[in-house]
């Protein structure tokens, strides 16, 4: 199974963080599929690769809690509700 979360980075004290798509066994910072984002807690900043996220979200992955919050404020959720609703008709 796959899973949507963050992947620390950066230096101590000033930790910046990847969004990755990674397998659920792996450790935090073990070998990630791809990486789809970038978190930066410190200056606000969040970098997103939408159609790479909504294609590992259509194929089942599971965001953590922490990279749900962030894509819900970017409203990841309700392009992938449009896309779906679109395939639908």
């Amino acid at each position: 199974m796959v899973k949507l979360r963050l992947k620390r980075c950066g230096r101590k004290q000033r930790a910046v963080y990847r969004i990755v798509a990674i397998d659920v066994r792996a450790r935090r910072e073990g070998r990630d599929l791809r990486k789809v984002g970038f978190y930066d807690p410190l200056k606000k900043q969040t970098h997103l690769n939408v159609p790479a996220i909504l294609d590992f979200l259509e194929k089942g992955a599971k965001p953590t809690g922490t990279v749900h919050d962030i894509l819900k404020k970017a409203d990841v959720f309700r392009e992938l509700f449009l896309n779906q609703s679109k395939l639908k008709k």
